[in-house]
């Protein structure tokens, strides 16, 4: 069982890194493996209430790998970290099947150090369902979840629930959807979508001036009529004022024409 969980990771590492080129080459020169292996050790004795012998082996591992995993954490198969330097995942995270994370990620807690013995064991962590992937760079914050097949690109600052299916992009994170829907739950390095997706910020500015761009027909149509009514009006004042300086010029001259 132990040695078949073993081949599994390794595998999930060969399936989304084109650069591993054989099970070996992943065992001894991939420290997001190395990492795995140190968290799988050290998890199980942390279940088992071993937990400073846990959090000193972790320390070892940390040294070695670049990689700070708590034993604490949970963590489903087939997980994978490519890269690896610069990862660090909370007590209290909880990671599903088939997850992604690049360099530098920080599954992060925000709760303030005051009182710290009042947030033992308490949700600090965020929480990532399967197939969700995190882009290098990315700090993931709180006790928050991470949808079902979600992506986080790089360098977001997440705070807030990301639905499932959907990318966040961004500081403070905003979630927009790829530009082809049909592939939003595939496999994307780094969070990322090739083709891209459309920016929030530029969407919203692009509504705005559609918008003022209707306002200001509309209020070129209002000018126009009201230029319309008013030489309208001076056209039917003209004639009669006409008649009276036309009579007024003949009772000048004393009656001739």
């Amino acid at each position: 069982m132990i040695f078949k969980r073993f081949k599994e990771d390794i595998d999930a590492f060969l399936a989304r890194d084109p650069a591993a080129r054989s099970r070996f080459e992943v065992a001894l020169c991939y420290p997001g493996y190395h990492a795995l292996l140190f968290y799988r050790l050290t998890n199980m004795l942390w279940r088992n209430n071993w937990r400073l012998l846990a959090r000193f082996i972790s320390s070892i591992g940390k040294l070695f790998t670049m990689i700070e995993i708590h034993p604490g954490a949970e963590i489903g198969r087939r997980f994978v970290i490519d890269h690896g330097s610069g990862v660090v995942i909370g007590e209290t995270s909880i990671i599903g099947d088939d997850v992604t994370l690049y360099h530098d990620v920080t599954l992060g807690g925000v709760s303030p150090s005051v009182d710290s013995h009042m947030q033992v064991d308490q949700k600090r962590h965020p929480t990532l369902a399967n197939d969700v992937i995190i882009g290098s760079g990315a700090q993931v914050l709180g006790p928050i979840t991470i949808g079902e097949s979600a992506r986080v690109g790089a360098n977001a600052v997440v705070h807030k629930d990301v639905p499932a299916g959907v990318t966040a992009v961004g500081i403070p994170a905003r979630v927009v959807m790829p530009r082809d829907k049909k592939k939003a739950k595939e496999f994307v390095a780094y969070g990322e979508p090739v083709e891209g997706v459309p920016d929030p910020v530029l969407r919203t500015i692009e509504d705005l001036r559609q918008q003022v761009t209707t306002l200001m027909n509309h209020v070129s149509e209002l000018e126009s009529r009201l230029e319309g009514d008013s030489s309208g009006e001076d056209n039917a004042a003209t004639p009669s004022g006409g008649k009276v300086n036309k009579k007024k010029a003949v009772a000048a001259s004393g009656g001739k024409s």
